[in-house]
């Protein structure tokens, strides 16, 4: 099922040979540079099986993406339910991707993600959507700027090692100004 379409970008369910390339992005230190660890092959399969579950419960979730013009599986964007104890008191809405880095620097995240939040606000009643990176992960956060989001604040993540260097977090925002 397709959920968006951007100009270059179609955003829909994932397809059981999206699992090959995913499993290798997943394991390239470069794609994964931001995160604590790249992921096992069982790791992703587990992530790709949670990704399908939330898809079906909700009906959004973290897309797959591919390009229009040729069909290639390119990554994924889109939304996640998450928490951040202590950061943000309930449950709540982040926009994320992750891109081939072989498509790196062509505003596929920035043209998927737009499409996203406009559809979050538009037909899934949204108020709120988030996102979170590692203060280091400096092209993520460009690509939350681009998609007009708001700084909200640093923070440490609770999930992540204190001895680590991706323990540092940037928290973004965008609100609906439109309502309901």
């Amino acid at each position: 099922m397709i959920h968006l379409e951007t100009n270059r970008l179609i955003l829909r369910n994932w397809k059981n040979e999206d699992l090959h390339t995913f499993i290798k992005m997943n394991s390239d230190k470069e794609i994964m540079k931001f995160f604590p660890n790249i992921l096992t092959k069982d790791e992703t399969i587990n992530f790709y099986n949670k990704i399908n579950d939330e898809l079906n419960t909700y009906g959004y979730g973290l897309y797959a993406c591919e390009l229009k013009s040729n069909k290639n599986f390119i990554g994924f964007i889109g939304f996640h339910n998450t928490t951040l104890p202590g950061i943000i008191n309930d449950n709540f809405i982040e926009i994320g991707w992750r891109i081939n880095k072989i498509y790196w620097n062509n505003g596929f995240a920035s043209e998927g993600a737009l499409a996203c939040i406009k559809h979050g606000f538009t037909n899934l009643n949204f108020q709120q959507i988030y996102s979170f990176t590692s203060k280091l992960n400096i092209p993520s956060q460009k690509v939350m700027k681009k998609i007009k989001m708001n700084y909200l604040k640093d923070f440490n993540h609770p999930r992540v090692s204190k001895n680590s260097k991706l323990y540092p977090h940037v928290l973004y925002y965008i609100k609906n100004d439109k309502g309901t």
